[in-house]
């Protein structure tokens, strides 16, 4: 267990130097952007530049909340900070959200007014940002597998890539082609990804801080487990819930054939602990024996 203590903490300690390395590579990134797009008069530029600097935002948001989950708990905060990240997650799909909606109004506008731009300067500092935010998407994308918060601050870096190399094509064209609208559509089209990936993990995160049943758990299916088991007649009042990426939990009323001892539903419930980790991976739980109670006896039930 100690080792395993220790590797988590490794674990944490890299993820946290990862996303503070991302930080600093997007400030830069940001910075540069910011300059050419005002010289070159590249909204497309300007564009990646305000979002990459809600990457800078989120990384920043998702970075204090990795140091959260590392609190101790305490009497005033039983749980820790451990839900910390799936808050982290929540502000930064609103953020992506807001950041696609100001894009989509400065496209259409600039669409109808199109203005001719360096795409010399335009055509280098994206390629930088391709390479930085290329970079800092190697470094999340293990972690983001596993992890809400992390996914989150990878889905900002990826997005802000993919609209980079937008921005090259539409550097390229406005170079070569004299395309200059080019450079409004690949806005409006940065956003409406953006909004959609958004959405997603709004979404995602909105359900776990509602405390809503996963998506992959089917409720019924747990039940008909458990009630298979001796001795149990029925589980019943069930509550199923994500307290973090890492921790399912099941709370419920488990009705008895028998009136049985502590030590008999110690094994019962060690029987019942290994079933629900082994099938359905819920890692923490909570349940209430009763024996002939009168109460309501529904999987769910309504308070």
């Amino acid at each position: 267990m100690g080792h395993t203590h220790a590797d988590n903490h490794q674990h944490l300690e890299m993820r946290g130097r990862n996303l503070l390395i991302s930080i600093l590579l997007n400030i830069l990134i940001t910075l540069a952007q910011v300059i050419g797009g005002l010289v070159s008069g590249s909204l497309s530029l300007l564009s990646d530049a305000l979002h990459n600097f809600s990457d800078v935002i989120s990384l920043i948001i998702s970075y204090v909340a990795s140091k959260l989950t590392k609190q101790k708990a305490s009497v005033n905060r039983t749980f820790g900070f451990k839900r910390a990240e799936i808050l982290a997650a929540f502000i930064n799909a609103i953020t992506l959200i807001i950041v696609a909606l100001i894009l989509i109004k400065e496209a259409v506008i600039r669409f109808q007014e199109p203005q001719i731009i360096e795409s010399g300067l335009v055509i280098w500092l994206s390629a930088i940002a391709i390479l930085g935010n290329g970079f800092s998407v190697l470094l999340l994308k293990k972690d983001s597998k596993s992890n809400l918060n992390m996914r989150s601050a990878y889905l900002h870096l990826l997005t802000d890539m993919l609209a980079s190399v937008a921005v090259l094509i539409g550097g390229l064209l406005m170079k070569y082609y004299k395309l200059f609208w080019v450079d409004s559509v690949l806005t409006f089209l940065i956003a409406v990804y953006l909004i959609w990936v958004g959405w997603d993990l709004l979404k995602t995160s909105t359900k776990m801080i509602m405390l809503f049943t996963p998506d992959h758990i089917d409720i019924e299916e747990v039940v008909k487990t458990v009630n298979k088991i001796p001795k149990v007649k029925k589980l019943h009042h069930v509550h199923i819930w994500n307290l973090s990426d890492n921790e399912l939990h099941l709370e419920a009323h488990l009705d008895l054939y028998e009136d049985i001892s502590i030590t008999e539903f110690d094994s019962l419930l060690t029987t019942i602990e290994q079933v629900l980790h082994d099938e359905f991976d819920i890692n923490h739980v909570t349940i209430q024996p009763e024996f002939e109670k009168q109460d309501p006896k529904e999987v769910i039930v309504q308070d």
